[in-house]
């Protein structure tokens, strides 16, 4: 599907661009999408780049989680992001 992120760009884009290939129903940890992304040690950039994610639910930013199993946070709420976990049976 083509998507207008035109809004992001740079490492933020890199970050979006991995987030589509997590896949329905699994997780991947700020640290491992930062290492995807080409840079290991940018673990709160991708933090960033999902709390600015234009399109939160199409592009899931919900499936990162943090690498010690917390959940981490999600620009639509915690509360949101456990439901969206819940309804993807990844939690």
């Amino acid at each position: 599907m083509d998507l207008d992120l035109r809004l992001a760009s740079r490492f933020r884009l890199t970050v979006l661009e991995h987030l589509r290939e997590i896949p329905y129903g699994g997780t991947a940890s700020y640290a491992a999408v930062a290492a995807l992304a080409g840079s290991p040690r940018a673990v709160r950039a991708v933090g960033t780049a999902c709390a600015t994610n234009p399109l939160p639910v199409v592009i899931p930013c919900h499936r990162v989680v943090r690498s010690d199993g917390g959940i981490g946070r999600y620009v639509g709420g915690d509360d949101a992001k456990r439901t969206l976990l819940r309804l993807e049976g990844a939690i």
